[in-house]
């Protein structure tokens, strides 16, 4: 079973070369592992670690320069998406008690967020930190099975900003119908953000205090999970993998043998391969373009 889905990633890869920003694959898509139930959270650390979640069974994996996969910690908070701050602890969604946690590298867990003003938040889905160290986050309903309450607390789907050191957070959109996907660009200056609800994503202006404004359409097409290579094409998840130009503009398809993506990172010492969490599985493809987290 292993080597036919092998087989079918290689079989079923296609790509597009925009002539002013060429990308190139070096390599097939590569099945990793699936093993999982449904994998989230792609995340690099600074030597090019891999670190993603499998939400269902309460565990983030870690997968090694190196190729080693191993199981980095069990009892996760059922850890969604996740970004390594500046120290290189974890920070990660944990969606169990809608909670964002901080995670040393001794596995010592901080919570970082708990609630809105005194309520609980729909569930911190995807994350994103700027160079101050704050954390952007999305916030849309989910309803889990592990979850008690079967109806949300704060009826709005928004995005919020947790400055560094502190508690309570802010809300900096709110004109989405359900952010998803997220994440900035590395001068600070921009915020996409993917609308899942309704197949949009959009590009903000990042102010000095983190708020955001200027919200501009990008692309037809929410996300779950997103990147950014450094020439600034963005990197979305769902039916497989879409790569588009700043402007907008298709430049490439990665067609993943799965039923869904759920998020993409930049991985390896160069970090010039591509990262695709997919539904039960672990996915990694080479190429010449490099990754800026």
């Amino acid at each position: 079973m292993r080597k036919y889905l092998l087989i079918m990633a290689m079989a079923s890869l296609t790509f597009m070369v925009h002539a002013q920003q060429p990308i190139f694959v070096q390599d097939s898509l590569k099945l990793i592992s699936s093993q999982f139930k449904f994998t989230e959270g792609a995340s690099v650390d600074r030597l090019g670690n891999v670190f993603f979640t499998d939400q269902p069974n309460d565990k983030i994996w870690k997968y090694s320069t190196v190729g080693q996969l191993s199981l980095y910690m069990d009892k996760s908070g059922r850890a969604n998406g996740t970004y390594f701050d500046k120290k290189g602890n974890l920070i990660v969604c944990a969606d169990e008690n809608n909670q964002i946690w901080s995670i040393d590298r001794h596995k010592k867990i901080k919570v970082l967020f708990s609630d809105f003003e005194g309520k609980k938040v729909n569930g911190p889905n995807d994350i994103w930190l700027d160079a101050k160290g704050g954390i952007y986050f999305t916030d849309p309903y989910y309803q889990r099975d592990y979850w008690v309450r079967q109806s949300p607390e704060i009826e709005a789907q928004r995005v919020y900003y947790l400055p560094k050191g502190k508690k309570e957070a802010i809300v900096v959109a709110s004109d989405v119908l359900k952010p998803n996907g997220i994440v900035g660009t590395p001068d600070g200056k921009y915020l996409y953000v993917a609308d899942q609800k309704g197949g949009k994503t959009y590009r903000y202006q990042i102010h000095a205090d983190a708020s955001l404004s200027d919200q501009k359409l990008i692309l037809n097409q929410g996300s779950d999970g997103m990147t950014l290579d450094r020439n600034g094409n963005i990197y979305v998840t769902g039916k497989g993998v879409n790569i588009y130009t700043p402007a907008g503009e298709k430049i490439g398809h990665i067609d993943v043998p799965e039923n869904w993506c759920g998020n993409i990172c930049f991985g390896g010492k160069d970090r010039d391969i591509l990262f695709i969490t997919a539904s039960k599985s672990l996915y990694s493809i080479k190429t010449t373009a490099k990754g800026v987290e």
